[in-house]
């Protein structure tokens, strides 16, 4: 074993990427949680913190389920080098998030259901319309990653 193989370096580089490739899939789950709040009538926080509203937080949740797919499918892809690889998780991560809200917009338009309606809907919590379009948002992420790799 040379000096460039020893356990010390491999934990310390190996901690780095990790620590590096975290703060880049933080980025992009931050932006995949405010390009999900654009596509919904009011804040988004405020619906699942305040209003406590379960089909604005189920939504929310499939959402970033979808984003992490992405991000962790954007990482495996990214080969060994450690620059590269996060440029490309960046950038794939972020194309893939926009794919994502997009393909959820027109999901829900070709289905005639709204997101806006359903966010606003405090008597009906739990919506089987929010559970299909929550299902949707991970099979688009899921969909999504794997047109990553």
């Amino acid at each position: 074993m040379n000096n460039d193989d020893s356990l010390p370096r491999i934990l310390l580089e190996g901690s780095g990427a990790l620590l590096a490739y975290a703060g880049v899939g933080l980025v992009l789950f931050v932006l995949g949680f405010y390009l999900m709040d654009l596509v919904t009538p009011g804040r988004l926080i405020t619906m699942i913190r305040k209003h406590r509203n379960p089909n604005a937080t189920l939504l929310s949740c499939a959402s970033l389920v979808g984003v992490g797919l992405i991000v962790a499918v954007s990482i495996f892809a990214s080969g060994g080098d450690l620059v590269e690889g996060l440029l490309r998780t960046l950038v794939f991560g972020a194309v893939g998030i926009v794919a994502q809200i997009t393909a959820t917009m027109v999901f829900d338009r070709l289905v005639g259901i709204s997101i806006r309606e359903l966010v606003d809907d405090e008597r009906d919590p739990l919506n089987p319309a929010a559970v299909l379009l929550a299902v949707a948002n991970l099979m688009i992420g899921f969909v999504t990653a794997v047109a990553v790799y």
